[in-house]
């Protein structure tokens, strides 16, 4: 084991990142260059002849691989008679980045790169044999490449028959039996996959709905989840036949990956549907300043003003307001708002209020004057129901703009057009 601060030829050893079957992993610093990387050298109870010739294997083999997505070698040599191969430094791992939560949105672009660089090496009929978080390191701007090719086989037309090798949690059944193939690749991307959007690591015997499936079917469309539990199959035949395969169908579903959830077809509006809809809008365009509107009906869904008593839209009574309000203060008895210099709510006939301020306030929605000729202020605004002042009940109908239609009881303007029931009495309005 290398210690921090030993020099090895032109690297000085930093730390230990990770040790692996086979080998070490040390940061270093390139005292040349002056940057720093990754540097994998070989235990020295495991070099021989054997090991060696696997080692020189791996470099020509990711030395071959020129992709974004698979992590380059940028030096092998022997050095103080070690065998050292220098790699580009990284963030982290796959398995550092799990420990702190992730995104579906990112981990959809983990998935799409991992399955990017694996299905370069598929193309060139490379197994990778040991895909698992480990071996998928993470740089700057959420990039991942895959690394460690020390264990990949060349595969011919026929699967080959090789040791068992791979990692526990991670091999695929056939892998395990000693014939790994292409689709052995796919199986471990599906388990990385379902570890990465469910945060738990299926087991054997593999069977579906593994543990954590609850959470993958509320946030990923129906099709993505399809993906990994074709690729997670236990008969090889029924996988993905390889990484390209797999990454086409991922990239066909890609825009609704994320959609959790089946989702159904929302029903066509009928004609009135429409029709409804259009004339809320145009009602909320043209009165919703100034009826106050900035809540709605509980029942029906029909938006409300705030001086409304009722419903305009199903006739509901609405004693209690509980929506917004552009006033400072708000009415303990209906909850419509209030001004700070009101003595008296306006619009439900409330008890007296003693705010702790005594200046005036002047407001441009004041449009008419209180019937009391001894009231102090006299400043009304349109539809209240009581002088804020002297509590004088307001006589003078509230008319609606631009229309003489009237309530038949209580006389206030309504809009026929638009409304079934009078908003400041409840009565139902014919056609």
């Amino acid at each position: 084991m290398l210690k921090p601060r030993h020099n090895l030829g032109k690297y000085r050893i930093e730390s230990r990142i990770a040790e692996g079957g086979f080998a070490t992993v040390y940061r270093a610093a390139d005292t040349i260059e002056g940057i720093t990387v990754a540097l994998k050298i070989p235990a020295r109870q495991f070099v021989n002849p054997e090991t060696m010739k696997e080692f020189r294997r791996e470099v020509r083999l990711t030395a071959s691989l020129d992709h974004p997505n698979i992590l380059p070698i940028k030096d092998a040599s022997i050095i103080d008679s070690r065998f050292v191969i220098a790699y580009p430094l990284g963030e982290g791992t796959l398995t550092d980045r799990l420990k702190r939560r992730i995104t579906n949105a990112k981990a959809l672009s983990y998935a799409e790169q991992l399955l990017e660089g694996l299905a370069y090496a598929h193309h060139r009929h490379i197994i990778h044999c040991d895909i698992k978080p480990d071996n998928l390191i993470l740089f700057p701007g959420d990039r991942l490449r895959i690394t460690d090719f020390g264990i990949a086989k060349i595969a011919q037309t026929r699967t080959l028959t090789a040791q068992g090798t791979g990692t526990l949690g991670y091999v695929a059944p056939e892998q395990a039996m000693g014939k790994p193939s292409l689709r052995s690749d796919v199986f471990a991307v599906g388990l990385v996959l379902y570890r990465l959007f469910a945060g738990e690591l299926p087991e054997w015997p593999y069977s579906w709905p593994p543990t954590g499936y609850d959470r993958l079917k509320r946030s990923l469309h129906p099709e993505l989840i399809g993906i990994i539990r074709r690729a997670v199959e236990v008969d090889e035949k029924k996988r993905f036949s390889d990484a390209p395969t797999m990454l086409a169908a991922l990239q066909r579903i890609k825009a609704r990956a994320l959609k959790g959830g089946r989702r159904s077809r929302k029903p066509k509006k009928s004609a009135d549907q429409e029709w409804k809809s259009l004339r809320l809008k145009a009602f909320q365009r043209k009165y919703g300043k100034l009826l106050s509107v900035k809540s709605s009906c509980g029942k029906c869904g029909g938006p409300i003003g705030e001086p409304m008593q009722n419903c305009p839209w199903c006739g509901v009574r609405r004693a209690k307001y509980a929506g917004p309000t552009s006033f400072p203060k708000k009415c303990r008895r209906c909850g419509r708002g209030m001004k700070k210099d009101w003595q008296f709510c306006a619009w439900c006939y409330g008890p007296g209020v003693d705010f702790d301020d005594s200046r005036d306030y002047s407001d441009v929605r004041y449009a008419a004057r209180c019937s009391n000729k001894s009231c102090d202020r006299r400043d009304l605004m349109p539809f209240m129901r009581y002088c804020p002042w002297c509590r004088t009940k307001v006589k003078r109908p509230w008319k609606m703009p631009d229309t003489d239609h009237k309530c038949t009881r209580c006389n206030w303007g309504i809009l026929k057009d638009y409304w079934t029931h009078c908003p400041w009495c409840g009565k139902h309005q014919k056609p």
